[in-house]
C-alpha cells in the first residue's frame, strides 16, 4: 500500500521517466528519497547520452553523489530494475524499492526480496501506459536497452 509520500515520489519518477520520453530516449524515471525528502531524480539517459548504464535508477544514483549511508532511503522507479539496477540497490543496502508498474518488463524483484529488499509493486496505469506506448513505437530501442536481439 501505498502512502501520500510514496505516491509523491512516484510521481517524480514518473515525470523523469516522461521527460525522458519526450526527449527521445526510454521512459524509465527514478527518485532516491530519505523520507519525504527526495534526495535525487534521474532518468535513463541511454540514447541522449550514448551511455549503456545510465538507466532511471543510475542516473539517480549518480546525481545524488556520495551519501554515508542509503539504508534509510527508498527508491522509486517507474519500472522494474534490471538485473544491473537491483544490483546496485543491493551492494547500496537500499531497504526499500517502490516500483511503478512491473507488466510491461518482469525485472528482479524476486531477488531482490530474497536479498531483504521490501518491494511494493505498485501497478500505477500512467507508467504502465506510458511504456507500453513506447514499446510499441520503438520496439528496437527497447530490445536494445534490454539487451535483447
Amino acid at each position: 500500500m501505498l502512502n501520500d509520500i510514496d505516491k509523491k515520489h512516484l510521481r517524480l519518477a514518473y515525470e523523469e521517466a516522461k521527460g525522458g520520453y519526450d526527449e527521445g530516449g526510454c521512459p524509465i524515471g527514478s527518485v532516491l528519497a530519505r523520507g519525504a525528502e527526495p534526495v535525487a531524480s534521474g532518468r535513463n539517459q541511454r540514447v541522449q547520452k550514448g551511455d549503456p548504464i545510465a538507466h532511471g535508477e543510475m542516473d539517480a544514483l549518480r546525481k545524488a553523489g556520495r551519501q554515508k549511508t542509503y539504508r534509510d532511503t527508498t527508491l522509486y522507479t517507474s519500472l522494474s530494475p534490471c538485473m544491473m539496477c537491483a544490483g546496485t540497490i543491493v551492494q547500496f543496502g537500499i531497504p526499500r524499492v517502490v516500483i511503478g508498474e512491473n507488466q510491461t518488463f518482469g525485472g528482479n524483484e524476486d531477488f531482490l526480496r530474497e536479498r531483504g529488499v521490501d518491494v511494493i509493486i505498485a501497478n500505477d496505469p500512467d507508467c504502465i501506459e506510458l511504456m507500453a506506448t513506447f514499446i510499441r513505437e520503438k520496439p528496437e530501442l527497447w530490445a536494445e536497452d534490454i539487451a535483447e536481439d
